[in-house]
């Protein structure tokens, strides 16, 4: 059996943990490559326009995924990973977005995810599996437990400050940890804020953490950082937003603004992107109280290259002066 997983999305977050799931099964498990034009394209021409990049790079691997000899696509459904706490709209209604938009769609396996944390590895989550798969309980449960253990150590690697590719290829087998120093960087240190699969999707991020690395820059991501340092800020709001993702982009960015521990930060975020237009302002605000500088990156499909590369280094560059 073949089952495909879209580079996109949550990939960035859960791909070992699904990885190995599938794996332990002894499914094979097929992955888009990653993302191109051609991609980006199918995407957007089989979506409306107002909806943001990363919804139609997702649509895109999909449809590229449809071209292969699969038995199923894995579009998991992911509904919440905090209590009161939801994905953002776009990601519940993930599958039924593929079941409306694409004829005959190949069989998709949609499982509800809910967890309290981000540790979704719930045998509720994945025990529905069990009939489309062929597998009996004990099996998905024993394959949960192997893939509970990848994902874990995918985590730390990132909280260690392993750059997300490093810690996946780790966290993979694909290279041992001995021979893959931590990247140090660098003359200033800057936060990286912005959702996974907009950070490390290199087309879309234009492959800003390998930019940065050249310009000899110390990165720091969201992901990089324990959950008790980025839950802290927003138990001290008033009320907090109501999706997990958008959260942990929040408290990433206060603790780094108020703990001083970077010299500037750069919010990534795609256009049409509701919830990030409300975690920019309040970006904003904490720059002008701390005094830290602070630039957002807004992308779409049509953002230049060269565009991206001028503004990155021209505000860095101010950083390092300022800091002369």
């Amino acid at each position: 059996m073949k089952i495909g997983i879209p580079r996109s999305l949550l990939y960035y977050y859960y791909y070992p943990l699904w990885k190995n799931f599938f794996e332990e099964l002894g499914v094979d498990v097929v992955t888009s490559p990653p993302t191109t034009k051609k991609i980006l394209d199918l995407g957007v021409r089989n979506m409306v326009s107002d909806i943001c990049v990363p919804i139609k790079i997702f649509m895109g691997h999909f449809y590229y995924l449809m071209e292969k000899e699969l038995d199923y696509i894995y579009v998991p459904r992911m509904v919440s990973i905090e209590k009161r706490k939801f994905f953002c709209p776009k990601f519940m209604g993930l599958p039924d977005l593929v079941r409306h938009t694409i004829e005959n769609p190949k069989k998709v396996l949609r499982p509800s995810i809910v967890a309290k944390d981000d540790n979704i590895a719930l045998l509720e989550n994945f025990l529905p599996l069990a009939e489309p798969l062929g597998k009996t309980k004990g099996e998905i449960k024993k394959a949960l437990k192997k893939a509970e253990t990848a994902w874990l150590h995918f985590r730390q690697l990132s909280k260690e400050g392993y750059f997300h590719q490093d810690a996946m290829n780790i966290a993979l087998g694909k290279v041992q940890k001995e021979n893959l120093p931590i990247y140090q960087g660098g003359e200033i240190t800057i936060g990286l804020i912005g959702y996974v699969y907009n950070i490390y999707d290199d087309y879309i991020s234009m492959n800003i953490m390998e930019k940065l690395q050249q310009l000899n820059i110390k990165v720091i991501t969201f992901d990089m950082l324990p959950e008790n340092e980025i839950e802290r800020p927003i138990k001290q709001m008033d009320k907090a937003l109501f999706w997990t993702f958008s959260n942990k982009l929040l408290g990433a960015g206060k603790h780094l603004f108020r703990k001083n521990q970077v010299d500037g930060i750069i919010h990534v975020t795609a256009f049409g992107c509701g919830p990030d237009s409300m975690i920019g302002k309040m970006f904003e605000l904490e720059s002008q109280d701390t005094q830290i500088p602070f630039m957002t990156l807004r992308i779409d499909e049509h953002t230049g290259e060269n565009h991206l590369q001028t503004r990155v280094e021209a505000f860095t560059d101010m950083i390092k002066r300022k800091k002369v």
